[in-house]
């Protein structure tokens, strides 16, 4: 017989993320690069969301501690995004039982943004995957109607998660993709800076 607090345990974000990221560890390309350790970032994640657990306090009330997108805020938490020095020192005033060695770590260490391709398999995520897949030629006719030939940056962006009531008074998600547009180059001879050598 399990314990109520192991039960407890396992039903929380802190086991999720353990056993996300320790399949992460055996399974997902990440275990393969020399540079990173799958194992001690599945740890030190569950460390965070305990500290964050500790806390009381819910991923928005964290962002605004932080300054930043309540998405970006459960990335950092994960291992998913750099932390700044900055950043740091709100957060760990922020998470006082955070460990300061962690917290130093998540400043110095870059982030291998991978993922498991198991969480596809994870309902959330993958009605969310298959909504911007679905849309997604409807999507990109109207960037290119609006703004040109290009894409949207993952990287110039911000992610923000959030709810509205609808009219029948039932709670609704809503989250919000807010890139910068990235025009395609027509490739000038003359702006090419490094021009392949000809023999």
């Amino acid at each position: 017989m399990l314990s109520s607090a192991c039960r407890r345990f396992i039903s929380s974000p802190s086991a999720a993320a353990v056993i996300r990221l320790s399949r992460a560890a055996s399974a997902s390309p990440r275990a393969a690069y020399s540079s990173i350790s799958a194992t001690e970032i599945a740890e030190r994640t569950k460390r965070m969301l305990d500290a964050k657990e500790q806390s009381g306090l819910s991923y928005d009330e964290l962002a605004s501690k932080l300054g930043v997108t309540n998405t970006y805020t459960a990335q950092l938490l994960m291992g998913q995004a750099k932390l700044t020095s900055e950043t740091a020192i709100k957060l760990q005033e922020a998470l006082p039982d955070a460990s300061k060695q962690d917290i130093e770590d998540m400043t110095t260490a870059f982030p291998m943004r991978a993922f498991d391709e198991e969480i596809l398999k994870e309902p959330n995520v993958y009605r969310t995957y298959e909504a911007i897949t679905h849309y997604g030629e409807a999507i990109k006719s109207i960037i290119n109607e609006q703004c040109g030939d290009g894409i949207m940056s993952a990287i110039d962006f911000y992610c923000d998660v959030g709810t509205t009531t609808g009219k029948h008074g039932e709670k609704r998600v809503v989250i919000t993709f807010n890139g910068k547009f990235l025009p395609h180059i027509e490739q000038k001879m003359d702006d090419n800076s490094a021009k392949s050598p000809r023999d």
